[in-house]
């Protein structure tokens, strides 16, 4: 399978699949959206959807910041197939009511990545290409809020019951961040009603988990934990460190190649030069 990752535009979004085109999850203040406690326990997620507010969002930071998503595109079909969306943490709205907000001012936020279904490849080919435009960009770091996903959430349908999982108490200290989701994959559903009890005031109660990348991922891809939640903690990737060499080596290689041109150029103009004629 074939996939190639390029710049959003807008002339792009309506190509965007459909969830990552109406879903204003990041791009919406939630105080400005009314939704009840019924819907968010049933997980109605209409009060996300505005394609208006989303093509208007990606207009602005076009506009005013530069490239603000990557997309995957399928080279067989030449559907979009996979999203990434980032942007300066004072224009994503949501990331002020997160527990471990507030986002660095030195980072940019990656909101999101996100594929679909059968084309999962395509998420860490979506990170690279938001972090070398970031670092062509100059941007000193990215950071993101990751999501410790409850066993109703990352349960395959072969998992065990949660009858059959070990209480809380014996796996150790709900903090503890020493394997981000493998603490959560044990525990009871009781343990979570806790945890979501105690958010259940905060606007952050409402959610889409679709559009909040998992944690595990982002601990597999380099970050590094910021700021530590059981559900929600902040990750961040130094862009001078890490990913950032690939930049240096691409830069160093395409002077080498310049370089290069220019020598052979000047060999082909010696090599024209007529010699003059022996004199009788």
């Amino acid at each position: 399978m074939r996939l190639a990752v390029t710049r959003l535009d807008l002339e792009s979004f309506e190509s965007l699949p459909l969830h990552a085109r109406r879903c204003v999850f990041w791009e919406v203040d939630p105080a400005s959206s009314a939704r009840t406690a019924e819907n968010a326990i049933f997980g109605d997620l209409g009060a996300f959807e505005s394609e208006f507010d989303k093509e208007a969002w990606i207009s602005g930071l076009l506009l005013e910041w530069g490239t603000c998503g990557q997309v995957a595109v399928d080279g067989q079909t030449g559907h979009f197939v996979g999203t990434a969306f980032y942007a300066p943490p004072g224009r994503v709205p949501r990331s002020r009511h997160f527990p471990t907000s507030p986002v660095s001012a030195d980072a940019v936020l990656l909101t999101s990545i996100r594929s679909e279904p059968g084309f999962e490849e395509a998420v860490p080919i979506l990170l690279d290409s938001v972090v070398t435009d970031l670092v062509r960009r100059g941007v000193r770091a990215v950071e993101a809020f990751g999501i410790v996903r409850t066993p109703a959430e990352s349960r395959s349908p072969d998992s065990p019951p949660a009858e059959s999982l070990p209480h809380p108490e014996d796996v150790g200290e709900l903090g503890a961040l020493e394997s981000i989701s493998g603490e959560l994959s044990f525990w009871a559903d009781e343990a979570i009603v806790e945890i979501t009890r105690a958010m259940h005031d905060s606007p952050q109660s409402d959610l889409c988990t679709e559009c909040i990348i998992d944690a595990d991922f982002l601990k597999d891809s380099g970050f590094d934990v910021v700021a530590s939640h059981p559900r929600f903690p902040r990750f961040r990737l130094e862009l001078d460190e890490g990913l950032g060499w690939k930049h240096e080596v691409e830069h160093a290689l395409e002077k080498l190649v310049v370089m290069a041109a220019i020598d052979l150029a000047g060999r082909e103009r010696s090599a024209s030069v007529p010699v003059g004629r022996r004199q009788r």
